[in-house]
Order: structure tokens, then C-alpha cells, then sequence
């Protein structure tokens, strides 16, 4: 069947009725919406059809397909080191990548990084690093591929070329009560990183209340199902579930992530963070081929901050200059004396957000300084009207929402009392 005999309504009637859309069908509707020829409503329509109906394997792999097949897609041929990369779902306090990345490549793998921007209340990678003064996101393809060949990692914003149908189809889920379709979260996801060009990619799928996925068997159907388009496509694909229930390290917020990174790089920092660096490198390195090097070792002998302070001066940045600082400040306190056994990742996450530190809308600024400082994570024994939080703020008037937030994060016990807490990783799924 050629594409001229196809109309958008009977795909949507197809897919509404329970019916498998064959690969013509899924190539040339996806072909039609990014050129604007379905329009959104039409596209919407079958957005909420595969979110109440589902996917097979098959149409999954081949909406992927067509996504990447509706931009360019990368690839390194002559780097001389394989290439692996990691993608998170997103979560408060994520600041992985920023150690993960240079860490990965002091071990000889080559990380070629797309990163996108916070909304709402997970923090993006992009806005992290641009708190650092000249910074700067955007690449010519030319500057990726030396970057990448020199230094051996590059965080950059992604082209409007790679998965252009993605971008149109992102902004449309967002306002029609279509984002939850695991079909349409695994091919968005996987249609991007496969487009980058990585031959290997772990996955880190966050659970919890921080997270996209707040329950551990939808999470674990998301990750199953990415792996599965991942080896589809000829990338060596890996997916870690993680704990998201509380926020990673002891910031939320963008240049107060940055600090906490640098400090992993140099060798200390949170253990939550150094544990998650590690387990994700050793998972990239395993899908590059690259498992005779501990990347613990990495960090230990200076060699991955090297690496960070090369990747952040071949993009304008200036690795030793003063980060930017919030010009307000404001504790609260811990109610009562006892044992910290909850500290929900979304109320911390909702407060960074109220403060500055994220947007509501894509066009929105971000504060560089804002956010929230944790002086207690679940586990640690805390004493009334000692300080729980640090709200960092340049306009004061957003404390008492951010402060309202945070109303009922915590759950303080007597103390003896443990935390009931998931593993940092809970499940590996390959």
C-alpha cells in the first residue's frame, strides 16, 4: 500500500478499535505529523488510542524507527575509543552526569551526552552546567565530534535535527493527558539516544515519589520495554531501576548540584551519589567492553576531575571560577528530636522549583543559585530547631511557597527507629 492511499483517520480508527498498525501505517503517519500533515488533533487522538490500547513489540520498534528515520542520526566511526552513554528519566538532586560523564571517559570510553532542560520539579542537566560562568550548551557538529575525539566526553544540547517527530510529539503528550503511555515514553526516549549515535546505553529508570514512575512494576515494564528497542536498533542497551523516593546527595537546585559534583570528582561528596556514579559507570563500561578499569580508581587518582575541567573549558566554562550564589537564604528547622525515616524527593523537588531552581514553561529563566540544601537524609538522627533545610532564593517573596512545599516532607521517628527504604538500585533489567 503506497502512502497517498493512507488517511489519518483510519490509522486512529485502527489503533482505537485494538488493531496491530502495520509498518506502512506507523512510517507514514509519523512521516505526515512532523511535515504537518496530520494535524495535532489527529495525533492526539492516536496518542490517547495507544495509551488506552497499547503496543505490540513490533509497532514499537517501528514508531522508534520512524521517529529516528524522520531526522539524522549520528556516528562516530573514527574516534579510536567506543562509545557509551547514559540516560535518566529524571528525579530531584540527579546530578549523575555531571561526574558520570568525565568519569567514564578517564576510563577510555568516549560519552557523547544530549541533555535537555528541567521542568517542573526534576532539574535539568543543561541548566546545571550553565551556572557555570561561559558555559555554553549549544555545538556546531564540528565542535561535538573534536570535543568528543579530544576530551572524550561532550554535554551539549541536542540538534532540532535529531528526532525532529519526537519534538513535536513531546509537546503534544504534555497537554493531552498522553505522557503516561509506556509505548510512547520508551519510543521518545530511545529514539533520541539511538539517533546520538552511542553504540552502548545504560538507563538509569527512576521509582518513587521523585520520579516519573512512582511504582517499581511500571518502572520495570518502561525499562523492559527500552531494552528491548535498544537491542532493536543495534545499541547495546542496559536499564537500572534506582530509588527516587528521597533526593539524591544533599542538593537540589542548579549551581548548588554543580558544587556537590565537583566534590564527587575530587573524591568525597554524598555517598548516595558516589554509590549511583559508580554502579552506572561500571554498567557503561561493561556495554562498551571496557571492564578491566575500575572507574573508582578514576576517581581516586585525580583523573576524572581532569577530564571534567577539560569538558567544561571546551564549552566556554571556566572549571575554576566562583559559581553563583542565591542572594536570600532561609532555614527550617526540624519539628522534634529523633530519627529522619522519610523525606519525600517530590516535596524537595516541588521547593527547589518554587524557588527559581526549575520552570514551569519551557520559555521560562532559571536561577542559577536556587535551590535547597538537605542537612539530614532518612537514617540520621535530627534535634528539634536544628537546621533540616537551607532555601536559596534571589527574590525572598518565594520562601512561604516553597516553605509550604516542604509542609509534611519528613517523617521524624524516636530514635532507634530505621528508615523502611529501598536499595539505592533495586533491579537490573537487560
Amino acid at each position: 500500500m503506497n502512502a497517498a492511499s493512507f488517511d489519518a483517520v483510519d490509522v486512529i480508527r485502527a489503533k482505537r478499535d485494538r488493531a496491530e498498525l502495520t509498518d506502512a501505517q506507523i512510517d507514514w503517519v509519523i512521516a505526515a505529523y512532523t511535515r504537518g500533515d496530520v494535524a495535532d488533533e489527529q495525533m492526539s487522538a492516536l496518542a490517547m488510542a495507544i495509551l488506552l490500547n497499547g503496543m505490540s513489540r513490533r509497532e514499537v520498534s517501528r514508531w522508534t524507527d520512524a521517529m529516528i528515520s524522520s531526522g539524522e542520526r549520528l556516528s562516530f566511526p573514527d574516534l579510536g575509543r567506543p562509545t557509551t552513554d547514559k540516560h535518566s528519566t529524571g528525579g530531584v538532586g540527579d546530578k549523575i552526569t555531571l561526574p558520570l560523564a568525565p568519569l567514564v571517559a578517564a576510563c577510555g570510553a568516549a560519552v557523547p551526552q544530549l541533555s535537555g532542560r528541567g521542568l517542573g520539579h526534576t532539574g535539568g542537566t543543561l541548566d546545571k552546567l550553565e551556572s557555570i560562568p561561559g558555559w555554553r550548551a549549544t555545538l556546531t557538529g564540528e565542535e561535538f565530534i573534536a570535543q568528543l575525539r579530544e576530551v572524550g566526553a561532550v554535554v551539549c544540547a541536542a540538534s532540532d535535527n535529531l528526532a525532529p517527530a519526537d519534538k513535536k510529539l513531546y509537546g503534544l503528550r504534555d497537554v493531552t493527558g498522553t505522557v503516561e503511555a509506556i509505548p510512547l515514553i520508551a519510543s521518545s526516549i530511545m529514539s533520541k539516544k539511538i539517533a546520538e549515535g552511542t553504540g552502548a546505553l545504560v538507563l538509569d529508570v527512576k521509582v518513587g515519589s521523585g520520579a516519573f514512575m512512582k511504582d517499581v512494576d511500571r518502572a520495570r515494564e518502561l525499562a523492559r520495554a527500552m531494552v528491548e528497542l535498544g537491542g532493536d536498533h543495534g545499541v547495546r542497551t542496559v536499564a537500572l531501576l534506582t530509588n527516587m523516593a528521597t533526593p539524591l546527595g544533599r542538593t537540589a537546585g542548579n549551581a548548588l548540584e554543580v558544587r556537590e559534583s565537583v566534590e564527587v570528582l575530587a573524591g568525597g561528596g554524598p555517598a548516595d551519589v558516589v554509590d549511583l556514579t559508580l554502579a552506572l559507570a561500571r554498567e557503561m563500561l561493561a556495554a562498551a567492553g571496557l571492564e578491566g578499569v575500575d572507574p573508582a580508581d578514576r576517581l581516586a587518582d585525580g583523573s576524572a576531575m581532569d577530564v571534567w575541567r577539560r569538558m567544561v573549558a571546551a564549552q566556554g566554562g571556566d572549571p575554576d571560577a566562583e559559581l553563583p550564589v542565591a542572594r536570600e537564604s532561609q532555614v527550617v528547622a526540624a519539628p522534634a528530636d529523633g530519627v529522619l525515616v522519610e523525606l519525600d524527593a517530590l516535596a524537595v523537588g516541588v521547593a527547589a522549583w518554587r524557588l527559581g531552581a526549575g520552570r514551569a514553561r519551557k520559555e521560562d529563566a532559571v536561577q542559577a543559585g536556587a535551590g535547597v540544601v538537605l542537612h539530614a537524609k532518612p537514617g540520621d538522627v535530627v534535634r528539634g530547631g536544628e537546621p533540616l533545610f537551607t532555601l536559596h532564593t534571589d527574590t525572598p517573596e518565594r520562601f512561604a511557597r516553597a516553605v509550604e512545599a516542604l509542609d509534611g516532607a519528613v517523617v521524624i521517628a524516636p530514635e532507634g527507629a530505621r528508615p523502611d527504604l529501598l536499595p539505592l538500585v533495586i533491579d537490573r533489567v537487560a
